[in-house]
């Protein structure tokens, strides 16, 4: 009984993970195209910058399009998905941070509380008419 609970478990991760990564490649064919149409519009890519929990920003050596007011997301210029609100200090604060690119989720900030939240195609749209 227990090994078949435990078989179920490991199922419902392995299918978790599945769906996670379809989203992601439905996601990020939005986000190919969005790269191309920003690039076509001549949109410039700025460095971006990271949020530390402290709420300080910190550099990351990394240039893309933020697509959100409160800069916490951002495409980077090849495409990548980077969420911006990263752990951190005062040696963060002062060396920057290494960013990791994300899965990308069709949609952003499910489940939270921020007032951000949306379909991936609409902050893309966003920054597209944002300029």
């Amino acid at each position: 009984m227990a090994s078949q609970r435990a078989e179920d478990a490991r199922r419902r991760i392995e299918l978790d993970e599945m769906d996670r990564r379809r989203e992601g490649a439905a996601a990020q064919k939005l986000i190919d195209a969005f790269v191309e149409e920003a690039r076509a519009k001549g949109l410039s890519t700025e460095p971006l910058r990271a949020q530390l929990l402290d709420g300080h920003r910190a550099k990351t050596g990394k240039h893309g399009w933020y697509l959100n007011a409160s800069q916490s997301l951002a495409i980077g210029e090849n495409g990548e998905y980077y969420q911006l609100v990263v752990p951190g200090g005062l040696k963060e604060r002062l060396r920057g941070v290494t960013l990791e690119p994300s899965l990308p989720p069709l949609h952003v900030g499910k489940g939270g509380r921020d007032g951000e939240t949306g379909y991936l195609r609409e902050f893309l749209e966003w920054r597209l008419k944002a300029g």
